[in-house]
């Protein structure tokens, strides 16, 4: 019943978007925005008897804190007025919440405790644990998602205890992160592929002190080369800004110490962005943000297409989109500079290392025009992405920038939705 009444909600919206697509020409961008914007209710959210909600990220059967989050944002349109999305949005919440306090460290969790998921990798599982990669992202999502149901419908009721405990593990995690050395957490995986496991017997590469937060994984799920990962980094800081308000208007009568606690942690974490994470670019002189570091010298210069990103820092909140620094480092990210920038006959945009070469994924295109400041670059872009793939009306992980027939993951919710989110932005829908 709920699922249809919240159905009825999108079909309104549907009708809006497809007149005003159909005003443009562009009425694929109506039919793609159709398919993924009720795709996500009906086929990835359940509901338990027990009323709470859970979202398979897609195709893979297990629900990712950071996945989930960015499935269920573009609803908050619908939230501002709609009861039954301030509910679902809220039901997530508190299940995200309730996943944090059973492992701060895991990235995506089972439905239920059945042991389904990466049992065998060598760190502390249990069975309600999908895999346990430790990323920053996945614990800055649900603060995230908590405070922009606050603002944007006024909903209050899912600032309970068990959203502050979930806080406070968050910030303990954060806080033992910055002395990654001191950390009981370790993640080994021998499936032979790099990139699933953390070299040092599990702790990954050494760091040193820099006043950020260490993260094992990227939100790609693939190990950082180097400990500091910027462009989550980045979001911790935002994230930890809006739980200080959160705490200040909601708790703050018994927990002024743990508001000082926040706004603390997160000015030791956006000191160290500005001293460890800004280099020069030594081919052109300018400064630009590094995608890792690890506080002994070392730094990559890449962006990968996974959200956080450096290219997403305006769209985390992180900087305005005309920054100078954010600007000259677009300008390298959207470059073959960037390792990860493929261009073909197809498309051209940003892969990861988590997909084959000349791969790059509808995700970093979603997000190049979420923080453009033109609206014929955002107007291109979804041109690209409803013509890339390969007739199927799903935007997928990645596609082959000379030929979009060939993708990886049939079922992609994630980035379904980030192109609802950047059709509704370009058509001022917000």
């Amino acid at each position: 019943m709920i699922k249809e009444q919240a159905m009825n909600g999108i079909n309104e919206l549907l009708d809006v978007v497809d007149a005003k697509t159909k005003e443009l020409d562009r009425e694929l961008w109506g039919k793609q925005f159709r398919n993924g914007f009720s795709d996500t209710l009906m086929k990835t959210l359940s509901i338990s008897e027990d009323g709470s909600v859970y979202l398979v990220t897609g195709d893979i059967p297990a629900m990712w804190l950071r996945d989930s989050t960015a499935q269920i944002q573009p609803y908050l349109v619908l939230a501002k007025t709609n009861e039954v999305f301030q509910s679902l949005i809220a039901k997530l919440i508190q299940k995200q919440c309730d996943y944090i306090l059973i492992d701060p460290y895991a990235n995506a969790f089972n439905e239920k405790p059945n042991n389904n998921g990466h049992q065998t990798d060598k760190t502390k599982m249990s069975p309600w644990i999908w895999e346990r990669k430790y990323e920053i992202d996945s614990l800055c999502y649900p603060i995230k998602l908590a405070y922009q149901l606050f603002k944007e419908s006024g909903y209050t009721d899912h600032f309970n205890e068990s959203f502050l405990q979930a806080a406070k593990e968050i910030v303990k995690v954060f806080k033992t992160e910055q002395h990654h050395a001191n950390s009981q957490y370790t993640f080994e995986r021998f499936d032979g592929r790099p990139e699933d496991t953390l070299v040092n017997e599990g702790k990954g590469s050494p760091v040193g002190y820099t006043g950020m937060t260490w993260s094992g994984f990227r939100p790609s799920d693939d190990a950082c080369t180097y400990g500091y990962l910027v462009p989550s980094n980045m979001f911790a800081v935002v994230s930890l800004s809006h739980l200080h308000e959160i705490i200040s208007a909601f708790y703050l009568e018994n927990e002024a110490l743990f508001a000082n606690e926040v706004c603390q942690l997160r000015d030791e974490i956006e000191s160290g962005i500005q001293k460890f994470g800004i280099v020069e670019n030594k081919e052109t002189g300018k400064k630009v943000y590094a995608y890792e570091v690890d506080g002994l010298g070392n730094y990559t210069l890449m962006d990968d297409a996974n959200v956080p990103s450096l290219l997403s820092a305006p769209y985390l909140g992180y900087c305005e989109s005309d920054d100078d620094i954010y600007l000259n480092t677009r300008a390298f990210l959207l470059s073959e500079k960037n390792p990860y920038y493929y261009s073909g006959t197809v498309a051209a945009g940003i892969g990861s290392s988590h997909t084959p070469d000349q791969y790059i994924w509808p995700i970093a295109l979603s997000i190049q025009g979420l923080t453009s400041l033109s609206k014929e670059e955002q107007k291109s872009l979804l041109d690209v992405i409803v013509q890339t793939t390969a007739g199927t009306m799903q935007c997928h992980e990645s596609f082959d920038v000379n030929d979009d027939s060939r993708y990886t993951r049939e079922w992609f919710s994630w980035s379904n939705m980030m192109y609802c989110q950047l059709l509704l932005t370009y058509l001022d829908i917000t």
